[in-house]
């Protein structure tokens, strides 16, 4: 069975920086697309930022020039870099995974920015 397993999130003042980790576990193959989406409380849930296995990267325009996301193929891992972070950044942000019709989703990991 496949997991992703998200890992980095935390409490971080305004204009802090994070790095968050998904690493796929039993899996035995590479993903196709793999990105990050969050959701604030009563909010929808939002691409924040996707890669697919070639490069091609689509990020948010609420954080493109901030959040760099980066993948370690061989490794079947999705990373996402994320400076100058504010308040509005605030949500649980998830892990994505795509294969072929398959759809895989981590349990979420908490981003907390402070004022």
């Amino acid at each position: 069975q496949v997991q992703l397993v998200e890992s980095g999130g935390g409490l971080v003042q305004a204009g802090g920086s994070l790095r968050l980790s998904c690493a796929a576990s039993g899996s035995i193959f590479r993903f196709n697309d793999m990105g990050w989406y969050r959701q604030a409380p009563g909010k929808q849930r939002e691409l924040v930022a996707a890669m697919t296995s070639g490069g091609t990267i689509t990020y948010a325009d609420s954080v493109s020039g901030r959040f760099t996301i980066s993948r370690d193929n061989a490794k079947n891992t999705v990373y996402l870099q994320m400076n100058s972070l504010k308040p509005d950044d605030t949500a649980v942000y998830y892990c994505n995974a795509h294969f072929r019709y398959e759809v895989y989703w981590g349990q979420g990991t908490q981003v907390t920015v402070s004022s």
